[in-house]
């Protein structure tokens, strides 16, 4: 009893000092003469981002996978004549040099002030055993490889500005949450690149921040055909001998449990949109932005408890499982 509300205690203190920090943000600097380039603007925090620092005044770049879309089309209607639509595929090379070369033109002798990662992909949802390489494969190429080589491709623009590079994320990399070995292990691999380039770039003037959002309803978790097509993919492609010793039933039930879940997930992006826009204009940006409450719950969790209890919460807390592996069934 006494252990538990000690626990209590420390947690309730902890999760008070980081609101308070993260509430506490430095002076903005000027939008005057300032650009951004975001990344993965047909839906969801790209968009949002994109009208946001456009309302602001920002030049803003904004890369679409389909530039007939209505995610895009959207832009141009709502934005101003400063911003400029590219559209970009990450995993191909030859779309980052002419994304580059069209931001070049427009910016004539200028830096760029602003690198938004933001474009990232989920491509299933299951045991790290059944997910297939595939998966794995196309994680790394988009939300890690695509961020890197974009980066790289503009961080000339950036040096130039003495600007900001912002990555988004997520706590999947960082809190072991089952289901999402992929996924997760391609935003982890993120987390630690944007770390390193936070420190070799501080010589440089440019301030490198990661941001954290919890659980939001993006444009993909909303597609639920396209998670029913997954899920049976995924039973028609494994082998007879883990599809006999996991069991269709089991499979099916993370799908269902996955977009009930997907239902709660929160609605406003402003936690999000507002920490981006602090590590933008902030004279002194934080290293790491949780956006939302609930995510900075999460991490006193995993900093404070013990492995074995943080765990139990997490393992219960989504996902909740009541269907076994079929192999594992008396």
């Amino acid at each position: 009893m006494y252990l538990a509300a000690l626990s209590g205690v420390l947690v309730f203190t902890a999760a008070t000092c980081l609101l308070t920090f993260q509430t506490l943000s430095p002076p903005k600097l000027s939008v005057q003469g300032k650009s951004v380039l975001i990344t993965g603007c047909d839906s969801g925090f790209g968009k949002t981002m994109a009208q946001h620092f456009d309302s602001l005044g920002f030049e803003v770049f904004a890369t679409v996978l389909d530039k007939n879309g209505p995610g895009a089309k959207e832009l141009l209607q709502v934005c101003s004549e400063h911003l400029t639509l590219i559209q970009m595929d990450l995993t191909k090379p030859e779309d980052i040099e002419r994304a580059l070369q069209i931001t070049k033109e427009k910016l004539g002798e200028k830096g760029l002030w602003g690198l938004v990662n933001n474009a990232g992909m989920c491509f299933n949802i299951s045991d790290a055993e059944l997910s297939a390489m595939s998966n794995y494969r196309g994680c790394m190429e988009v939300n890690f490889f695509g961020a890197i080589a974009i980066t790289k491709g503009f961080l000339p623009l950036i040096r130039r500005a003495k600007g900001r590079i912002v990555n988004v994320s997520s706590p999947v990399g960082e809190i072991p949450l089952p289901f999402f070995a992929a996924y997760g292990a391609s935003k982890a691999a993120l987390s630690l690149f944007t770390n390193i380039l936070r420190l070799e770039l501080s010589h440089w003037g440019v301030k490198v921040c990661t941001i954290l959002p919890g659980c939001y309803k993006t444009a993909p978790s909303r597609n639920f055909e396209y998670w029913e097509q997954q899920v049976h993919h995924l039973i028609k492609s494994i082998s007879s001998e883990l599809l006999q010793d996991y069991g269709e039933e089991y499979m099916l039930e993370t799908k269902d449990l996955f977009l009930k879940y997907m239902t709660t997930a929160a609605e406003d992006f402003s936690p999000v949109i507002e920490s981006i826009t602090d590590a933008i204009l902030s004279t002194n940006p934080k290293p790491r932005y949780y956006a939302g409450k609930a995510i900075i719950v999460m991490y006193i969790f995993l900093c404070i408890l013990p492995t074995s209890l943080s765990d139990f919460i997490f393992s219960r807390s989504f996902l909740l499982k009541k269907v076994l592996p079929k192999a594992l069934q008396k």
